[in-house]
């Protein structure tokens, strides 16, 4: 019977059992990155979401019904896109990879106008916010409910957004990007020129040189994941015609929620538990003992590790060098890191980016608002790509009741 501490993994025994195959058939399976493993020796344990996607993969192969329900949950694909493909390198933005733009230095306009075209622009893009006052959007959003209720002000002062010409919502979104990023920050900065990575720079303690530096690779990072929650959210709503603010608010409340973008708060509720303690690493073995979950590590899509975090995390780790302050603040993080990486859990671009964020001297739910403010340039280009196609998104479901 397995205890509460070890809902997220099962046994070898266990594992078999459930795939219906030999315990020494796992080993190939966790070779080739279908089954994360956590613990060694006799306490090596196989993660329960890959064993049940796995389950499912196997099942798919019975009937198109099963295809379909396996297909939910990181299974087959269930539709064409020209947008962005996923490979053990991350996501590819029109083929090029993420963390090369993000690595090379192209900005995040530029990379929302590739995503959204298809042409990566020479020189940075600059523009313009909606036509509605600045003062008029009060104080900065701390948090993602927040920036929910602070939609309504934007779509008020878009007075195109029922049109649904190509062009017309091409130039709407960036306006509602820009604006979107406004919301970040206090009333003061918003009439700031510069980039959006320069704006949301006023938010940080670090100089703003390095924190607009910092900002730029991390929006390019997560300007689009393929067929994520919100952005497949987004998609769903534009099916129907509704407008971009709408599908827009679709796409941010469905990030909203602790198993997507709100991971970013989970995530910095463990390491400000961490912190209490005398040994950080004691905060996992706490965490197992209660049953509680250890977010910000392990990705299903990547069972090496996560890419897009790896230079986030470096560049926290640059900047925390700095001070010994900074460093001292830092280091339960980067043993996490350490700890999780060797039981085969690597962190995520959730974990790297509630790092990044604390070493740049943001205010707390900083990150979760930025994973909002990158990934919405991925919600436009999913709308626009889907404005393409005349079908509406309505998957059946199997009637499962008496």
């Amino acid at each position: 019977m397995q205890s509460s501490a070890d809902l997220a993994s099962l046994s070898a025994a266990e594992a078999a059992e459930l795939l219906g195959v030999k315990p020494q058939t796992l080993y190939p399976y966790a070779s080739r990155g279908l089954v994360r493993r956590v613990g060694s020796g006799k306490r090596r344990r196989y993660l329960l979401e890959d064993l049940q996607r796995l389950l499912a993969r196997q099942r798919a192969r019975n009937g198109h019904g099963a295809v379909a329900a396996a297909a939910l949950s990181f299974g087959e694909p269930v539709l064409d896109t020209r947008i962005t493909a996923i490979d053990e390198r991350g996501p590819l933005y029109r083929g090029r990879p993420a963390v090369e733009l993000a690595l090379g230095g192209a900005s995040f306009e530029a990379v929302a106008e590739l995503l959204w075209t298809g042409s990566l622009p020479e020189a940075p893009p600059a523009w313009e916010a909606l036509a509605a006052p600045s003062s008029g959007l009060g104080a900065a959003r701390a948090s993602l409910d927040e920036l929910l209720l602070g939609m309504p002000l934007l779509a008020r002062a878009a007075s195109e957004r029922h049109s649904r010409a190509p062009g017309a919502e091409l130039r709407l979104a960036r306006r509602l990007l820009r604006s979107f990023a406004e919301l970040l920050v206090p009333p003061s900065a918003r009439a700031a020129g510069g980039s959006i990575a320069e704006l949301v720079a006023h938010n940080a303690a670090a100089s703003k040189a390095e924190a607009a530096a910092a900002l730029e690779l991390t929006l390019v990072l997560l300007a689009d994941h393929e067929l994520n929650a919100s952005s497949f959210a987004a998609r769903v709503a534009a099916s129907t015609d509704a407008q971009l603010f709408a599908c827009f608010l679709a796409a941010l409340a469905t990030l909203s929620g602790p198993r997507h973008g709100g991971a970013c708060d989970r995530v910095e509720a463990l390491l400000d538990e961490a912190a209490t303690l005398p040994r950080p690493h004691e905060v996992i073995e706490r965490r197992t003992r209660r049953g509680d979950p250890v977010p910000g590590f392990g990705h299903p899509l990547y069972p090496h590790g996560d890419p897009r975090a790896v230079p986030l995390l470096g560049r926290a780790r640059a900047l925390g060098q700095r001070t010994g302050s900074l460093t001292r603040q830092l280091e339960p993080s980067f043993v996490l890191a350490d700890l999780m990486r060797e039981q085969g859990l690597p962190p995520t671009i959730d974990f790297a980016l509630v790092v990044l964020t604390r070493a740049l001297g943001m205010p707390p739910g900083a990150a979760a608002l930025l994973f909002a403010l990158g990934r919405s340039a991925g919600w436009v280009a999913h709308v626009l790509e889907q404005r393409g196609s005349d079908a509406v998104l309505r998957p059946r479901a199997r009637y499962l009741g008496a």
